[in-house]
């Protein structure tokens, strides 16, 4: 950190730039990669946790909130994706979950991390908001895409997803194929890319917003920081619920003939 008390210019762009290491493509950001981490296993402990509780009598709290979450992404799965769900549902309760989790992070006052990891482990940055690290969702949406070019194949066959890119929308006329071609591979990119941009450009101005918030002085942050935190929660979910509806719809469309 700077010396002396930082400037807003310095205070805002120390809060958004990441613990990286290495150089170029192989630059990581090691804050996102271990927070993401941290998050998952916090997950799969949970609902680990929850399967061994589980009993067929009176359910207790934790497998009542367990069961409705998994119903609520089943019956999103069942209304959007027709063909078999055995690794969509699990893989929509994941997205879910860890986009949810993801997103939580904000709500955590943006010095109190940072300056914990700086004093017990010396770090000069750290970001605890992977979905506002553009790396982190662009990451699970290019995911997604190879998902959607697996389940074109696996519901039409290599032959039905060649036919579909070159014959759709236009026609089978070889003078369309390019065009066709073009469309679909466009339509095909564009997908993984709105789905990525929209969760990064959501959480990236939150916690901008936040860390604006934190220059104001402290007797008066609670307003504006209470007022924003009320709003950010309904944000949270949402963004996460968009994220694996997409997710099913894009996976619908990839299996299903056209």
């Amino acid at each position: 950190m700077a010396a002396g008390a930082p400037t807003p210019t310095e205070y805002v762009k120390h809060h958004i730039t990441n613990l990286s290491y290495g150089e170029g493509l192989w630059t990581f950001h090691m804050d996102t990669l271990v927070v993401s981490f941290v998050l998952g296993l916090f997950f799969l402990t949970f609902f680990i946790l929850a399967a061994r509780k589980a009993t067929s009598g009176v359910p207790g709290k934790l497998q009542n909130f367990v069961e409705m979450l998994v119903d609520f992404v089943d019956e999103s799965v069942k209304g959007s994706f027709h063909g078999p769900r055995n690794f969509i549902g699990p893989l929509s309760l994941t997205i879910f979950v860890w986009v949810f989790l993801w997103n939580v992070m904000d709500i955590i006052p943006v010095d109190y991390l940072p300056l914990l990891s700086y004093k017990v482990l010396g770090l000069e940055y750290t970001r605890i908001v992977p979905s506002a690290d553009i790396n982190a969702p662009f990451g699970l949406s290019f995911t997604v895409l190879a998902l959607i070019l697996i389940y074109s194949v696996k519901g039409k066959g290599f032959s039905g997803f060649g036919k579909e890119l070159l014959f759709h929308p236009f026609g089978s006329s070889p003078f369309l194929w390019p065009a066709n071609l073009l469309l679909n591979l466009v339509e095909m990119i564009a997908k993984p890319i709105s789905l990525g941009l929209r969760l990064f450009g959501n959480l990236y101005a939150a916690e901008l917003i936040f860390v604006l918030i934190a220059l104001l002085p402290w007797w008066i942050q609670f307003i504006p920081g209470g007022v924003w935190a009320i709003f950010h929660i309904l944000v949270i979910p949402l963004q996460a619920f968009i994220f694996m509806t997409l997710t099913i719809v894009y996976l619908s469309l990839a299996y299903e003939e056209h």
